[in-house]
Order: structure tokens, then sequence, then C-alpha cells
């Protein structure tokens, strides 16, 4: 997918109103508008790395997905789950952009923003229906957007309803029971207000078939509503009110895992090793991961067992059994609403006031072991409150839920006096998250077993500004920045704690701190011609700090070793520096449309998982103590290029490419020390990231001169993504990924049909994978990694869609 997008039509751009005070003139026709910094300004003068992509782009494409996106666009991968994770899925999405892949699963290093206003999960890429752009900001981002924009932000621009009624509907149907069906309404309430009403279905069957059950793995739907409500009571004042509703049922994911083990169960039901090395003593896989070999199993029949299981109320869980998951799969409720304020003061200045909430719950069950175990033996059928109703198969089915919340507040004056301009504004934000799960344990009871952890908060309190100077005509000095006090809390879960350190109620508080920044960018930018711009900055960022509050159990001796390997009771936040220069512009009177950057970054104080092994003189033995301390030093480097060439009225091409590579100075991790031996991980590659990623678009299209006012359109798309190491031991990586997709229709005034094939030639290259464990009634495989988990892809998908419009 190139985000260098198809120009804005000029009644579009017409339609976004006024200039206000900090903009710059009105869109002429072509130009692509962007909000990259706080204000109105075309993609192609900005001197910031940023792309967009317009609805046209994702009707074009046929994204649905995050995944759909991620896949399509060069230098961004989605991160289903992270090493030991066990579960490939909805429930975490992280994103990667330009190889800042997160250290741990809940870990942000780029933000999601709706029209601004910040989010709390990458969930909410798909769910917003038929949003009219998608700015993918690139760099550091903390100036204008703040916490959790390391690497970079992502803003979702909702359409905003015209003054004329309008409605549209779209339906989608295809192979392995995808569907999709979407309807929206836009039109005038009174002469100064309007609204934009959307609904939206989708869903998709699995690929693979479940060994174990007959099911297919990687069922997914989404349902979703929208209400856009503007009103503009005076031609100074513009206000905004955005609602959202969304749902998420998935059914089991589709993943398997690849082991280095064979597993028997003593009878000859055998699943075989695909080891192809020895590292360390342990047998494992070097190189490019194998295909799928053993059958795709899991145990996930929704039995009475499982039944019993979810329907069990307890106040560990977060989310309860009423709104919870029903079975083998994931369940998740997402509200989101927004508002803004805009008032003109006069023609040079402009204040905002926007304000944010956003809730999501969600609840998730899988089968760790992955694997179809219908003749392994149940070794705790003879146990728990209901014996006879334990499956006598072997299962370990998982169970995880979360809900996080957040209330964030901005206010901002834009202004522009003569050859300055720029913004100037405040912001809050207050989030926080509650985790827990729950399991049935193997190896002993067979009651259902859950925790709570406890509550994690974040309050952030940011001054920000930009000042934009013109010096020359064509030379432009930018200073940006943001003072910002981020103080993280974490809680006590709901039951009491007593520790050496004292006792902590339910709910109390266990640690808090408080951290200062000051985070500056700043831009030169040079216009060489009036088609042509270049520019280069220097940005500094942090990512928030978090607490290993679990030390607290332990005396002050052991919390000072722990400290001494590094282990400190508050981790400190990372930090990056960025440098960047770009090059912008046209050729060919406008018919190509480029975009150039390149980047080195230098992360420091990386934080990452370790274990360190402590005396505990109260019983007289060692334990063996794991949390996140700042033991990494990566460098990231990188080239992009994205380019939209308009060659004639019949074809037009669109491709983009990027090389993000990494270097890792300094790294820590016990668990993969005593899987491959290595101690020095100088010299590796960052994983769950492409090094090389490309897409390419052809569009052909023209009159179709049977039939009057017709035209007809073919688009076929080519999507490349270099394999991605499972950890930073660089021992084994998936293979390169290679996507093709093809659509072609035709369109008669408001009516377009078309015909699809996604994943044209069934590629099935696995799309993740991470070291973890073989699992199985034995448990004779835990000392050190042995198995590889693996990530399944969409399998071909062919259907037809239309689209009306009214």
């Amino acid at each position: 997918m190139t985000l260098l997008s198809q120009p804005v039509r000029a009644e579009d751009a017409s339609a976004r109103g006024p200039e206000k005070a900090g903009a710059e003139a009105p869109p002429a026709k072509g130009e692509i508008i962007v909000s990259a910094r706080k204000r109105r300004e075309d993609i192609l003068k900005v001197p910031v790395t940023v792309n967009a992509l317009t609805s046209a782009d994702l009707e074009a494409r046929g994204v649905a997905t995050v995944s759909d996106a991620a896949n399509a666009t060069p230098g961004i991968n989605i991160a289903t789950a992270s090493s030991g994770g066990g579960h490939a899925d909805r429930s975490f999405q992280q994103v990667n952009l330009r190889g800042f892949t997160p250290t741990s699963a809940t870990a942000v290093t780029t933000s999601i923003f709706i029209d601004g206003v910040s989010v709390s999960s990458p969930t909410a890429l798909s769910t917003i229906a038929d949003p009219a752009q998608i700015e993918v900001l690139k760099g550091p981002q903390a100036a204008y957007f703040g916490r959790n924009t390391f690497a970079g932000a992502i803003n979702i621009v909702n359409k905003e309803p015209g003054k004329d009624w309008h409605a549209s509907v779209s339906g989608m149907y295809g192979t392995c029971r995808n569907l999709r069906v979407q309807g929206a309404i836009e039109g005038p309430v009174t002469d100064w207000l309007t609204f934009r009403a959307t609904v939206g279905r989708f869903q998709k069957g699995g690929s693979w078939q479940n060994a174990a059950t007959g099911q297919m793995l990687g069922d997914q739907s989404s349902t979703n509503g929208t209400l856009y409500l503007v009103a503009k009571p005076s031609t100074s004042l513009t206000v905004k009110l955005f609602g959202m509703i969304a749902s998420d049922d998935d059914g089991p994911s589709a993943q398997t895992r690849l082991l280095a083990y064979n597993v028997t169960n003593g009878s000859g039901v055998t699943y075989v090793s695909q080891s192809n090395c020895v590292m360390n003593g342990n047998p494992y896989f070097c190189g490019a991961a194998p295909g799928v070999v053993n059958p795709v199993g899991a145990m996930t029949t929704n039995n009475a067992w499982i039944r019993n299981f979810l329907n069990t109320a307890s106040p560990n869980r977060v989310v309860q059994p009423s709104v919870g998951v029903q079975g083998f799969g994931l369940l998740r409720h997402t509200q989101h609403v927004h508002g803004t304020a805009e008032y003109v003061i006069d023609p040079h200045l402009t204040a905002t006031v926007l304000a944010g909430y956003n809730h999501e719950d969600w609840s998730q069950l899988t089968d760790l072991p992955l694997l179809d175990f219908t003749q392994f033996a149940n070794p705790s059928k003879a146990f728990g409150s209901n014996p006879s109703a334990n499956p006598s198969y072997y299962s370990y089915p998982y169970y995880i839920d979360s809900a996080q919340q957040d209330y964030s507040l901005e206010g901002r004056v834009a202004y522009k006096y003569g050859a300055v301009r720029g913004v100037v504004g405040v912001s809050w934000l207050d989030a926080e998250s509650r985790g827990g799960g729950g399991y049935f344990s193997f190896s002993s009871a067979g009651d259902p077993v859950f925790s709570q952890g406890g509550r994690s908060r974040a309050r952030n309190f940011g001054a920000f500004f930009g000042i934009t100077w013109d010096a020359t005509d064509r030379l432009s000095l930018n200073l940006e920045g943001r003072y910002q006090i981020d103080t993280i809390t974490a809680y006590q879960n709901n039951s009491s704690l007593t520790t050496v350190n004292g006792t902590f109620a339910p709910f109390s508080v266990l640690l808090s701190k408080s951290y200062k920044n000051f985070l500056p960018r700043g831009i030169v930018n040079y216009q060489i011609n009036p088609n042509m711009m270049v520019y280069g900055s220097v940005s500094l960022g942090v990512n928030p700090g978090q607490f290993n509050s679990a030390f607290l159990q332990y005396t002050p001796s052991i919390q000072a070793s722990l400290a001494a390997a590094g282990l400190k009771m508050a981790v400190d936040p990372e930090k990056i520096t960025n440098y960047e220069i770009g090059l912008k512009g046209k050729l060919a009177d406008g018919a190509i449309r480029y975009q150039l950057a390149g980047y080195y970054s230098l992360w420091r104080n990386q934080m990452n998982t370790i274990y360190q092994a402590v005396y505990n003189s109260a019983s007289n033995a060692y334990d063996f103590v794991g949390g996140v301390a700042n033991t990494g030093s990566v460098d990231l480097f990188g080239a992009e290029a994205q380019a939209l060439w308009k060659v004639n009225d019949l074809v037009s091409i669109d491709a983009a490419g990027a090389y993000n590579g990494s270097r890792i100075n300094r790294y820590a991790n016990p668990t993969l020390t005593t899987l491959t031996g290595i101690t020095d991980f100088r010299g590796k590659e960052m994983p769950l990231a492409s090094k090389y990623s490309a897409n390419v678009g052809v569009t052909l299209g023209g009159a179709f001169a049977p039939i009057k006012d017709a035209r007809w359109f073919w688009r076929t798309d080519w999507n490349f993504k270099s394999g991605v190491w499972a950890s930073a031991a660089n021992v084994t990586r998936t293979r390169d990924l290679h996507i093709f997709n093809t659509r072609v229709g035709m369109t008669k005034g408001d009516v377009t049909l078309e015909l699809f094939a996604n994943n044209l030639f069934n590629n099935r290259t696995i799309t993740g994978i991470y070291d973890n464990w073989t699992i199985d009634p034995n448990a004779f495989h835990f000392a050190a990694y042995s198995a590889l988990h693996a990530a399944l892809p969409d399998l071909r998908t062919m259907g037809v869609q239309m689209r009306l419009k009214f």
C-alpha cells in the first residue's frame, strides 16, 4: 500500500472550510492536506516524514483489517504477541514502525489517534468505518502528539458531513465465508448542524482446518457504528462531536507450534520434530523456519468443562462472564467519544479545545499446546469439584482478560503573524489499565484458577509549542518542543499483600514516580523550487518507564542485589535521538509525486526482561527473579521512498519501498542465552521487523465504450516483506513473504461492481514466529525454548463487491 495517496479532489479540498490561523493557503487542486503539526499543511510542503492514505485508496486495495494495512505498507509490521505470549490473535496488536519492536506484549512505541485524540489500542485502525484519511507520521512525535509516540504516530481522520443529503451502501461476499456490509448517511439537521452516521459489519472465515475438531481456525468478525455531528453556529465557531462503539468476536486463531522434539502418547501417535540444528545442547531451528508438517490442531471444543470455566464468576476476573468470551477465541468491546471546539479569534489566531474518552475491555481463551491431543490422556481427569465434567483428553486452556480506559484534554492556539506561524498549547492524559488471567492446571486441580494483576495508571501533563520562521521565501526554520511530566503509579490488586516491606491493603498504591522531560525537535526546510522541497531534522523522544513492583516482597538486601544486576524497582524511561533528512516534490507537471527520507536513530535505555538468581535467607535458597531492566542499546537506520505516477488516462502506478536496518549494541536475555549459548548480542538485528519491504500497485482503467458513461478498472498489487527474526539471537526467521492481490470492476454513475482475489497464488508462508515451549502432558521440555509459535496466514480468497451511492 503506497501511503502517498491519490490527490484530494478539488471539491473535497474546498469542502474543508476557510483557512485558519497557522494554516497554509487553501489547498489547490491535487494537494493532499495533513495535520502532522496540528495545522493544515500540504503533504509535499510539511517538513516531516508523513504519508497519507485516503478512503479511495482503502477501497481500491480492499483493505479491511489492521493486518491488511500492515501487509501492504512498507516499513510497518504488526506483532500479534511477544515471545512467550502463547497466542497470535487480535488481543495484542503492536504496531512496529521502522523496526522499533516493542519490548513486551503490552508495550507501545507507536500510538493511534482519531482526529488528533489519543486512543488506547491499535484496533482503532480497523474499527473506524470509512475514514477520510489515515496519516502515518514517522519518527518521534512527542512535540505535538505526546506520550508513546517513540517511533511515530498514526492519526485517523474522519469524513466530515456535508450540507447535502448523501448515502452509500456496500456489500462484499467471498469464499472462506468472507462478508462485509457497510452503510453511511449524512446530511443537514438544521442550516448550521450536520451529521454523518455509519454502521458496518465485517467477517472472515478461517483458512486452516483444526485437525482436533474439524472447525476452521482464524474466524474473525467486527461490528461498528459511528455518529459524527458538526455544528457551525457562526462563521467563527465550529463544534464537532464524534462517537463510536465497536466489538470484535473471533473464534480460535490460526496458529500452531513447530516442534524441536517428538511428542508421543506412547501408543503410536507422534508429532514429529522439525529441528534442524543443536545450539548449546538444545535442538532447535536455524535459518528460515520450516513450513507446517504436523497437522494444525488445537483442543478448542466448548464442552461443559470449558463452559463451566468461562461462567465461573470471580473477584479476580477483570471481565465478568456476562460480557466475556463464551468459548475459545476473543471478545472485545470498544467505546470512544471525542469533541472539538474551534474558535477563530481573528484572522491571525485560532483557539482549539479537544477532549476524548476511550474504554476497551476484552477477554480471550486459547489452547496453549496447539496440538491435536484427542488421544493423549488428561492427567487431571480425577481432579476438581466436578471430575466427570473433565474431558478424557489432555488440554491446557488459558484465559486472559484486560480493561483499559483513558481521558484526554488539550487546548491550543494556532497563530500566524507575517513570516512567523505556529502552535502553542497544553495537554492532559489520564490512562489506566488492568489485566488478569485464569487457567486449568494440567497437573493438579481441575477447577479454574483466576488471578488479577494490579491496576496501573499513567498521568501525563504536557506543554507544547511549535514555531516556524520563514527566513526567506525558500528557507524556513522550525523549532518545536514539549515539556511533560509523566507520573506512573502501580496499585495492589484486589487482595492484601504482606511483605518484609510492610502490608499493602487491596487497591492501595505500591509505587509511584514522576518523570520530567523536555522533548525538542528542530527542522530546517528549503524550497528548492515550487515543486521540490528538502528538509532535515533532529528530535528527541522518550518512552515511559515502568515498575518491578513484585520486588517489594524481597528483603532490602535482595533488592540491593537485584539493583546491582540492573533490576531496579523503578525502570528508567527509554530514550531516542533521531536524525532525519527528506526530499519531497512533483515532476512532469504533477504527474509524478514522490517522497524520499532517510533516518538514523539512537535507542538508549532500552527496556528488556532479564532474570537474576539471588540468595533468599528466609528460605535458605536461591530465587530466580525476573524483571524489566534498561539493558538495551540499539541503533536503527533506514531509507524510505514512495511515488505515484499517473502515466496517462489509462495507466497509474504507485510504488513504495523501505529499508529498515538495526544494530544491537547491548542486550541481555538469559532465556535466550540458555537456548543458544549467545551472551554477546552485539551486531544482531531487532526481531519481528522486516528489514526490506516494498509494494507496487498498477491500475488500468478508462471508458467502457459499450455502455454509456461507464468506466472499467483493473488493479493488481504486489506486497513484499522480508523475513523477520524470532528473537534478538537472530537464529530463526520467517521466510520472505510475497502476496499478490487483484481487483477488476466497472463503475456506472453511482454503482460500482467488482471482482477480487486476495493472496492470488495462495501463499502459505508463516507470517510470524515467536520462541516458545513444547507443551505436552509430561511437561518434559521447559528447561529451554523447545518450539516455535507460528502465526498462519489467510489463504486465497475470491469474491464480489458492490457499492451504491445515493
